[in-house]
């Protein structure tokens, strides 16, 4: 079999490769350079699909690490990512290598980024923090670790907050009742919950007669 030609994809850094007159294949024009493809060579079956192994290993990292420059990934969520965009499971696999290789992939790390970024923005308790994080694949010692610090006190009283504007108005039964299933959505046992309502109640001013009565 001989490469009777080499064609650049217009706008793009991938050329489409010729074999016997008719398209092989799609490299990127970086990797045709580096395995030195040109017109007239020679080619086996197998120097083919050795470049088209190479060509799915460079498109996996790059997706891979492009995934990853928007935010840190756990290493079950890049897995699924890269599966879905149609990369072979054993690309997939030396991708993750390569990625853990690099540095780029450490469930530690996301584990504490997303403990972080989730509790800033939605604070839960600490059980459901971990849960969330076992959903993404982390293993349960290293989202212990991760949720260590969470005081579900703090961050009950934290998220409650939050509500206080959208509750303030109501009578102590119907704020109880709406804070308490906002709680319990988050995580939070009935006694943190219940101390939380306390707190938020008393320093919203509520009339302490009518919280008496229920």
């Amino acid at each position: 079999m001989i490469v009777t030609a080499l064609q650049r994809k217009r706008g793009r850094r991938l050329v489409d490769v010729y074999v016997d007159g008719v398209l092989a294949l799609t490299l990127s024009a970086l990797l045709a350079t580096e395995r030195d493809v040109r017109p007239g060579q020679s080619i086996t079956q197998a120097e083919l699909s050795a470049l088209a192994h190479a060509e799915a290993r460079r498109a996996a990292l790059e997706s891979a690490l492009r995934l990853l420059s928007y935010r840190p990934r756990s290493e079950q969520e890049l897995r699924i990512r890269l599966s879905r965009k149609g990369f072979a499971w054993p690309v997939v696999l030396e991708t993750l290598a390569r990625v853990r290789e690099l540095g780029y992939l450490d469930d530690a790390a996301f584990a504490r980024f997303y403990t972080e970024t989730r509790q800033s923005a939605r604070p839960r308790s600490k059980r459901l923090a971990a849960v969330e994080l076992r959903r993404r694949g982390i293993a349960q010692e290293t989202a212990e670790e991760a949720t260590a610090d969470i005081s579900d006190e703090e961050a009950a009283y934290e998220a409650a907050s939050r509500r206080l504007r959208a509750l303030g108005g109501l009578e102590y039964r119907r704020f109880r009742e709406r804070m308490g299933r906002f709680l319990t959505s988050r995580g939070f046992s009935y006694d943190v919950s219940r101390r939380t309502i306390e707190r938020c109640w008393a320093e919203l001013g509520g009339d302490e007669a009518a919280h008496e009565a229920d």
